[in-house]
């Protein structure tokens, strides 16, 4: 933990880019986190977990919707973390990038959630 520790605080000092970037990606899996919480139904006997091209959407139960959390906290956390690890490894473009991807993805998470949510 020592090495996240010194790469953070060299992140803080001299890429204030980066550091931008690892709270905005915290705020969005922050808030991928409480909507994906606050519509969470266990009242729902059936809910829309998926959608196939050939098949449409897909039934299943508000437990698989757990998924949704569960990647929130990943891409918050473990990301960030993943994060100051590339900065080692490879540079401040890299773990821009990477970051970039990320918001992304979570941006993309919500959608899906969302488009869930729509059809259920």
């Amino acid at each position: 933990m020592n090495n996240f520790k010194d790469d953070f605080i060299k992140i803080y000092q001299s890429e204030r880019g980066i550091l931008f970037l690892m709270i905005v990606n915290l705020l969005l899996a922050i808030g991928l986190l409480v909507f994906s919480i606050i519509t969470l139904n266990p009242n729902a006997s059936v809910v829309k977990i998926g959608y196939g091209d050939i098949g449409g959407y897909r039934d299943g139960t508000w437990a698989s919707l757990i998924a949704f959390p569960l990647l929130a906290l990943n891409f918050g956390i473990l990301h960030n973390l993943l994060t100051l690890r590339i900065f080692r490894k490879r540079g401040g473009g890299m773990a821009k990038f990477f970051l970039i991807t990320t918001s992304l993805l979570i941006l993309s998470t919500l959608l899906v959630l969302i488009r869930l949510l729509g059809e259920g």
